[in-house]
């Protein structure tokens, strides 16, 4: 696995990227992976993410983010043993919606991309306005739109 890239992975230029490499669980019969899995490995990039942001999916006040829209453009094949990177770009919110792009690529070929919307939830599941605090994390690791295409 690519030693630059710790476990929880690294902020590059406003942008997570996070190492992942491909189980046999990962892939169907084939040797390839499953096209439901992309959504697992994007889901470990945004949790990263937002751990790296401050902001960690399993928050201690029982504030957590719920994924609303996703919307997955699959373009190549990864397959059984490939190191794979998960690249997470915070582009914006609104309201209590949080907006990610999301790609997915083999040694710099792009595999899969994704446009992700998370809602901020209290732990009832109602949507809550994020504090103060996040915003000024989240604002941080914010890509400009014209970045993030």
């Amino acid at each position: 696995m690519n030693d630059d890239l710790p476990s929880i992975g690294r902020i590059v230029d406003r942008e997570h990227r996070l190492g992942v490499r491909v189980y046999y669980e990962d892939t169907d019969f084939t040797g390839v992976v499953y096209h439901g899995n992309y959504l697992r490995f994007f889901e470990r990039g945004r949790s990263e993410m937002l751990r790296v942001m401050g902001t960690p999916p399993d928050r201690e006040d029982h504030g957590a983010f719920a994924v609303t829209r996703i919307t997955v453009d699959y373009k190549g094949a990864a397959r059984i043993h490939d190191e794979l990177v998960v690249h997470t770009r915070f582009v914006g919110m609104k309201g209590p919606r949080l907006i990610f792009r999301q790609s997915v690529t083999r040694e710099g070929v792009t595999l899969t991309e994704a446009e992700v919307v998370a809602v901020a939830i209290h732990g009832d599941g109602r949507a809550r306005k994020p504090s103060a605090t996040e915003l000024s994390h989240w604002d941080a690791y914010k890509v400009a739109s014209t970045d993030a295409s």
